[in-house]
């Protein structure tokens, strides 16, 4: 396997095809984007994907750190399936996301989804891999291609910061639907994980 290109060169490269994301480089320094977590920290990450769903940040933070709490500290297929519905509720899940934790666990644990294996499939199937779990989507599986597994490629046209970032640093009246931003960033493969990066940047701008 060759080497992983590190994010501040596919910056750089982005950088030097585009004006626009070489302003966007020169006012943000290099992409904060971490390499692949440890296979043991992916059922976390999910868990806590799943807690964050359309909550803002402090909110879901607060409930994410009452359900670590509830669980001893550990947030594992184990510890999720002793805990059960009730405990999940008690933590501050709705009914619909503790059923979606506990979904995970039991897929997890079941082997229908194998997170030791999954660092290994290509995005599409690793994507395919996650959806098969309740309250899972497209954009929560997107999410952990780039922030748990470090993967340089993908572009989540559905995740509406990217959507206003790209108007707001291409000078674009609104935001593109997610059928026009994908044929947008076909010209910033194979590293469109860090196109994405700078258009969340262009929200904070403002």
């Amino acid at each position: 396997m060759p080497p992983r290109t590190r994010p501040a060169e596919a910056a750089a490269e982005l950088a030097r095809r585009d004006r626009t994301l070489a302003g966007l480089l020169r006012r943000h320094g290099p992409p904060r984007i971490s390499g692949p977590a440890p296979a043991s920290a992916r059922f976390g990450a999910l868990a806590e994907s799943i807690v964050y769903q359309q909550l803002n940040g402090r909110a879901a933070a607060s409930i994410h750190a009452r359900l670590v709490e509830n669980l001893g500290g550990s947030v594992t297929p184990g510890s999720i399936a002793a805990a059960g519905l009730d405990t999940l509720r008690a933590s501050g899940l709705s009914g619909a996301k503790a059923a979606a934790v506990l979904d995970l666990a039991d897929k997890v644990t079941s082997g229908t989804v194998s997170l030791d294996r999954i660092g290994r499939l290509p995005d599409d199937d690793v994507v395919a891999e996650l959806v098969q779990v309740k309250g899972i989507g497209r954009w929560t599986a997107e999410m952990f291609l780039i922030f748990t597994l470090g993967r340089l490629d993908v572009w989540p046209v559905d995740d509406y910061g990217v959507r206003v970032g790209y108007a707001r640093a291409w000078g674009l009246p609104g935001p593109p639907v997610p059928k026009i931003l994908a044929d947008l960033g076909e010209r910033f493969r194979p590293y469109r994980t860090v196109a994405a990066w700078y258009c969340w940047r262009a929200v904070e701008e403002r």
